[in-house]
């Protein structure tokens, strides 16, 4: 199953789908749509209905194209369970480096939340490569810039929250490696067919030049 770094360094678009609220029988639809317009890292958060069955159901259809795991990973317990299935991605809402620790230990691709420069070298220190800016649209993009100062320049910035496709080439045009959606791309009950068409949109705005 390929890693972020595999599908970055192929090309594939430096966005993340948050799928909070999915529920298995609309993993399949939903996650085809995302992989059709060429979005292959796919996180169900788990505070989302039953979502380690919505994760395995999108492993076992995309997990050839996709890095494919959970988001709001708030224990060890979830941690070891992610591993146990053969999970791509840890994504947390805050910088908790036990926890981050762990992923890493798992050989899972670990996005962590920050919101300072404390808690950006905290999660850095416990072996984070990627780290998130949550919630991103809290701050101007200049942000960006100014944290990336004083970060290991191999340090990975990604912005979550606020975060949609008329602002998401601004967020890459500011510093960050990729960026994240969730609402702007799905919520609960939106057709497979109009997660597809915003997908579309936040990949052609990804490509254009800045």
């Amino acid at each position: 199953m390929p890693m972020m770094n595999d599908l970055l360094a192929a090309g594939a678009p430096p966005v993340v789908a948050i799928l909070r609220g999915l529920t298995p029988d609309e993993a399949v639809a939903v996650g085809q749509a995302l992989v059709d317009a060429g979005i292959c890292l796919i996180e169900v958060p788990l505070n989302s209905p039953d979502p380690f069955t919505s994760i395995a159901r999108l492993q076992q259809e995309f997990g050839k194209d996709a890095a494919i795991g959970a988001g709001t990973v708030l224990n060890a317990d979830a941690v070891n369970r992610l591993g146990d299935m053969g999970a791509q991605l840890m994504v947390t809402p805050n910088t908790n480096p036990a926890l981050i620790t762990q992923g890493v230990e798992l050989g899972l691709d670990v996005l962590p939340g920050f919101l300072t420069p404390t808690e950006a070298f905290a999660a850095i220190a416990a072996g984070a490569r990627r780290i998130k800016l949550f919630p991103a649209g809290t701050f101007a993009r200049s942000y960006i810039k100014d944290i990336k100062a004083v970060l290991p320049t191999a340090t990975g910035v990604w912005a979550v929250g606020g975060v949609d496709a008329g602002n998401c080439r601004d967020w890459l045009n500011a510093g960050c490696e990729g960026i994240a959606l969730g609402s702007a791309l799905y919520r609960p009950g939106v057709e497979a067919a109009q997660v597809h068409a915003v997908a579309l949109s936040v990949v052609k705005a990804l490509a254009e030049q800045s």
